[in-house]
Parts: structure tokens; C-alpha cells; sequence
């Protein structure tokens, strides 16, 4: 692994995602010796992956390398790596490159996506929680298209047009957004030979309403807005199947479909040795007290996904979002510092600052406090809030210049099949 020793604390991160990217940028100036694990070498920032399956940004717009941001240390230090194992013990690490010791460890591996058990759903559905999944899910869409546009069967080009997702939280209804809004203004100019009347785009949703971590105005102004770019809302309803291209729900629907997408949930991704008190199996999630230290252990602290902080306002944990991440990132590099200087840490409390999904062009819905938004000013609203937060500058200028060449030109100009999709179940977003 090639780390050298050191006479300082060694602070071990696992996970380059919101808290650890958050957690590693301020420690970087720090007394410490900092490593960074990551199974790749770049920060994702998720809540656009959506716009990299439907062609609206590269990869790269959304993608940061992590080495830039602990070269700005002089005792820093990364490793592409997965980590499989912690010995509490010993205090050491272990990965598939070796291992390593640390005074100071930190779980920051988020989730991964909930399959509540479904095999059939787990070993042929798209999911979409990583670049190449995004990626794949692209492919996939495109190559369906190129398939439909040459084939006379009505009823396998049906089958081509077809995309249903399940789960419709804030993922969901914008990947559904994002498909409709193609189907509308970007294909029937790609394909003009091709009738664009006939592909569906279906959303389906166990709970009565959809984006059910939000308000019931967001709910209806979204419905409405999705309903609007003909999208089919299928609610009170669960996918219990999906094998050979047929989609099998719990009431009569059932579906033909080459694309079938899965974003009903997540759980967190917990790393083998840690104790089994600490870990909370319905949600797969370390519970933490209020500083993030896992319970049971003095120097192992968690962040993030993959936390469980039990509080009054939160008696379930904090949601599985980028704002606790980010907030627990940042809050436990003060913690940090004190515990250095022999101060006590203060407990953590989590600030909301409320929750949002676009749904296409002008099309957003905002919860805000007691305000709630919906339209272009949402919409306006979560595109600068979503800039704000991409970690670069260049990646900021990107993905705005790609955006207003969007607006203004109707196009999306990432349609590109760069790599043939390939299905591996195994590709999931472990760190």
C-alpha cells in the first residue's frame, strides 16, 4: 500500500461520497495523517446521475477526481481500493491492496440499492446508484432505440418503447421526467422514421401518492406535471417480479418491457467486523450516537448513509440524503479539533434545509420550511441549489453551459453509446 508511518494521529476514511469528501477537504490542513479509500478515484455527485442516463451531461460533468482534493495536504494520501474488513482489535484495516493500521477510522460508504429480497428484480433490473450504472442504463435506452427503428414487429417494437420504473421518489420521478421530456423534444428528431406516439413511459409506486418523503402539494404538482408529459402513474402498486422482460405486479398490471428500471430504494453498505450491536440490520446502517461514533467504539466514527442517529426530531435516523452526509462531514471536523485539544465534541444536530425533484424543463417542486414551490421558480431554484453544491469549478461551468445549450436548442447532446451495455449484478456501489 506504500504509506508511510507516521508520528502523527493516522485518520483512515472509507468512502469518497458527500461525508467523506466533506470530512476530507477541511482535515487535509490537519495534524494528521489522512488516507482515503475509495473503490474509485472520483467523488460522484448522485442526485444528477439521472441526467447521465438520459444524455442531458457526460460523466465527467459530474464526476471529481478525489486526488485533487487530498494533494492539497502535505500528509495525505489515497488509495483506490475496496475495503472488505475492519479488525477493531488491532485497529487495522484490510482492502484488496493490503492493509493498514489507523488511530482514527471513518465509514463513510453510503448505500446501495434495496431489493427487499426480490432476486428476480436484483438480477435483471437496471439499477442506477454509480457512473457505470448510469452509463449502462444509457446504453441500454439507446441501443433499444437503434433495435425498434429496424425491426416491422409491432409488437417487439412495443416492447422496445416501453420503459417502466419502479419506485417514485425524487429518483424516479425525474429519471421518468428525464424520458418523457426525450420522447417529446429530443427522438423524433434523431428518429424521424420512427412514431414516437408509440413508446410509454410507466412509473410505478407502492405508496398512494408519489415522492412520498414530501409534502402532498409536492406530490399533486408533480403528478400533474409528469401526467402532462404523458407519463403513466401507477400507484398503490408493487413490482414482485421481473424475468424475460415481463414486469409482474401485486394487482392485475403487467407489463413487456426491455427497459425496466429499479429505484425503490437503498440501504446502507456496512463493512464486515464491526460489531453485530452496532449495526441495525432492517436498514443496514452502523447506529451512531451524537457525535457519529459508532456505538461501542470510542475512535470509529460513521457518516452519512450509512449512519443511524437516533434523535427526537429523527427517531428512524436522518434521511438518506446528501444534506446529513454533508452536514455530518462537516461537523465532525470540529469535533475532531476539539478532541485534539482535549475539549469535549459537541452533538451533532441536523439542519433541513427542506427537499426538491425536477421534473423536466420549468418543471420542479420545492419544500422548503412551511414554503412550498412548484414551476419554473422551483425549478430555478433546485438547478442553482444543485450547482452550488457539484464539487469544481470546471464541473459548475459544465453542467451550466450544458444546461443553457439544452434550454435554448431542445437537444441533448450526449446520445452516445460509447461502450455496448453489458449486465453484471455484481457491479453494485460498494466502497
Amino acid at each position: 500500500m506504500n504509506i508511510p508511518y507516521t508520528n502523527v494521529p493516522r485518520l483512515v476514511i472509507i468512502g469518497g461520497g458527500f461525508a467523506g469528501v466533506a470530512l476530507a477537504k477541511k482535515m487535509v490542513k490537519e495534524e494528521v495523517q489522512l488516507v482515503l479509500f475509495d473503490r474509485h478515484n472520483y467523488h460522484t455527485f448522485q442526485p444528477l446521475l439521472y441526467q447521465v442516463s438520459t444524455s442531458s451531461l457526460e460523466p465527467d460533468s459530474i464526476a471529481y477526481p478525489l486526488r485533487k482534493i487530498v494533494k492539497r495536504g502535505k500528509n495525505t494520501f489515497f488509495r483506490m481500493a475496496e475495503v472488505v474488513a475492519i479488525d477493531t482489535t488491532a485497529k487495522e484495516v484490510y482492502t484488496n491492496i493490503g492493509s493498514i493500521t489507523y488511530d482514527y477510522l471513518v465509514i463513510a460508504t453510503g448505500a446501495r440499492t434495496n431489493f427487499f429480497g426480490n432476486k428476480s428484480i436484483e438480477e435483471n433490473a437496471m439499477r442506477m446508484k454509480n457512473l457505470p450504472q448510469a452509463l449502462n442504463l444509457r446504453s441500454l435506452m439507446l441501443e433499444n432505440l437503434e433495435q425498434a427503428v429496424r425491426i416491422s414487429d409491432p409488437v417487439k417494437r412495443k416492447e422496445l418503447l416501453r420503459f417502466v420504473l419502479a419506485g417514485a421518489g425524487p429518483t424516479g420521478v425525474e429519471l421518468a421526467g428525464g424520458i418523457a421530456e426525450l420522447q417529446l423534444n429530443v427522438l423524433p428528431r434523431d428518429y424521424p422514421d420512427m412514431d414516437f406516439s408509440e413508446m410509454e413511459v410507466h412509473l410505478i409506486e407502492g405508496a398512494s401518492r408519489i415522492l412520498p418523503p414530501m409534502s402532498e402539494h409536492a406530490s399533486k404538482k408533480a403528478t400533474k406535471f409528469l401526467e402532462k408529459l404523458g407519463v403513466q402513474i401507477h400507484l398503490n402498486t408493487q413490482v414482485t417480479h421481473y424475468d424475460d422482460h415481463l414486469v409482474l405486479t401485486n394487482t392485475d398490471l403487467s407489463l413487456k418491457t426491455a427497459t425496466f428500471i429499479w429505484s425503490a430504494g437503498v440501504t446502507g453498505a456496512p463493512i464486515s467486523g464491526i460489531q453485530a450491536d452496532s449495526l441495525i440490520p432492517r436498514a443496514n446502517r452502523y447506529k451512531v450516537n451524537r457525535f457519529n461514533q459508532v456505538e461501542g467504539y470510542d475512535d470509529i466514527y460513521a457518516l452519512g448513509d450509512i449512519a443511524l442517529m437516533e434523535t427526537e426530531a429523527f427517531p428512524k435516523g436522518h434521511p438518506m440524503v446528501a444534506q446529513p452526509a454533508i452536514q455530518q462531514g462537516n461537523h465532525l471536523v470540529k469535533n475532531l479539533k476539539r478532541h485534539f485539544k482535549g475539549k469535549p465534541m459537541i452533538p451533532f444536530t441536523y439542519f433541513d434545509k427542506g427537499s426538491m425533484a425536477t421534473i423536466g424543463r420549468n418543471k420542479a417542486v420545492v419544500d422548503l420550511g412551511k414554503f412550498r414551490f412548484g414551476g419554473f421558480f422551483a425549478w430555478f431554484i433546485w438547478m442553482f441549489i444543485h450547482l452550488w453544491f457539484l464539487v469544481g469549478f470546471r464541473n459548475r461551468f459544465v453542467t451550466l453551459f450544458n444546461w443553457t445549450y439544452n434550454y435554448f436548442n431542445y437537444d441533448k447532446a450526449a446520445r452516445l453509446i460509447v461502450r455496448p451495455y453489458k449486465y453484471d449484478n455484481g457491479s453494485e456501489d460498494r466502497v
